[in-house]
């Protein structure tokens, strides 16, 4: 599946944004969808999880409470929402994907990525 994710930019802190990773060319349905995180000179990092049917949900514990990750599979997409953000959220934000019914917190576990789109969050 190709993914495409978008609503990255600058907030202030405490404040909110909604990204988006839009799918195409794979049964989006039967996909295990993620979010990760990558700072300037640190390692790439999970940031929320979905499963395919989006009852199962799971988070870092950095975001806990603060991100909400969803998806619609009518439209293909799933969303993150990230409300009461802090500088420490400023990274890159990859979405990915997988052909599975187990839910990954892994890079490793992901087989299809989106281009990333920036947060950067202001003090």
């Amino acid at each position: 599946v190709q993914l495409q994710a978008s609503g990255g930019g600058l907030v202030q802190a405490g404040g909110s944004l909604r990204l988006s990773c839009a799918a195409s060319g794979g049964t989006f349905s039967r996909y295990v969808m993620g979010w990760f995180r990558q700072a300037p000179g640190k390692e790439r990092e999970f940031v929320a999880a979905i499963s395919w049917i989006g009852g199962n949900t799971y988070y870092a514990d950095s975001v806990k409470g603060r991100f909400t990750i969803s998806r619609d599979n009518a439209k293909n997409t799933v969303y993150l929402q990230m409300n009461s953000l802090k500088p420490e959220d400023t990274a890159v934000y990859y979405c990915a994907g997988r052909r599975s019914s187990v839910v990954y917190s892994t890079t490793s576990g992901y087989y299809d990525w989106g281009q990333g789109t920036l947060v950067t969050v202001s003090s």
